[in-house]
């Protein structure tokens, strides 16, 4: 009786029936003992299932941490500290990442291990391949839901377009990811991995002006790392040989 009306209140007040799969649980000496060890193992509950959907929402291509992570071979500015960029402290403060260097020396495993900690930290993250961004950006725009796909950016945190450059831009893909690029301007925090440097973006987008105002708002604010590394890839090749 009374752990049907138990789970009748936790559908009206929106709790989850996690709480009555505890009950039988929890040991305590008062009502007010039993009531904080219940109400803990909610909140802990939904902070764990918090994690999940935003881990889910974020889109990784993988899931990648700083476990067996090494920063020895990345040039890193002396106005940001490793503990700040694994923590994504930097994310407070509106702040960026750009991380430059070859292929295969994981600029991606980074962005992607500050996603997971970001989301970890009650953050909303968004990982793209920067091409996908764009393509995203204007097949919303032919289908009269770019608003709506503008107005779900608003919503996270932290954006990672990774593989900058590496595919060239035209321009009315330029213009909408400028759009992005602004709409997050000193209001959240962007991650790009690229292997170009900047007097090379103009291959990218192929609009001098354009160019030069999406470096403007991206160095602003903005952590350059360089990768100075071996690629990952082929230093584990099976192909290579001793």
């Amino acid at each position: 009786m009374y752990l049907e009306k138990i789970e009748n209140c936790c559908k009206q007040l929106k709790l989850s029936t996690n709480i009555l799969k505890n009950i039988p649980e929890i040991k305590a000496q008062s009502n007010e003992e039993f009531l904080a060890k219940i109400l803990e193992m909610e909140v802990e509950h939904r902070e764990i299932n918090r994690k999940q959907r935003y881990l889910k929402q974020a889109n990784f291509d993988l899931i990648k941490t700083f476990e067996n992570y090494s920063f020895d071979q990345i040039e890193i500015p002396a106005n940001i500290t490793v503990e700040e960029i694994k923590a994504a402290a930097f994310l407070e403060r509106n702040e960026n990442l750009i991380l430059y260097g070859p292929v295969g020396t994981g600029k991606t495993h980074l962005a992607t291990a500050i996603g997971v900690a970001a989301c970890n930290n009650a953050k909303r993250a968004r990982f793209y391949r920067t091409a996908a961004l764009v393509n995203d950006l204007i097949d919303a725009k032919a289908t009269g839901t770019l608003k709506k796909l503008l107005n779900q950016f608003e919503k996270i945190d932290l954006l990672i377009c990774d593989e900058w450059g590496y595919i060239p831009i035209d321009v009315e893909g330029a213009k909408l990811l400028y759009q992005v690029i602004s709409d997050f301007y000193e209001k959240k925090s962007l991650i790009i991995t690229t292997n170009l440097e900047f007097s090379k973006w103009n291959g990218i987008f192929y609009d001098e002006k354009l160019t030069n105002a999406i470096i403007d708002r991206m160095v602003h604010h903005s952590h350059l790392l360089v990768f100075n590394g071996p690629s990952f890839r082929i230093e584990h090749s099976l192909m290579k040989t001793n």
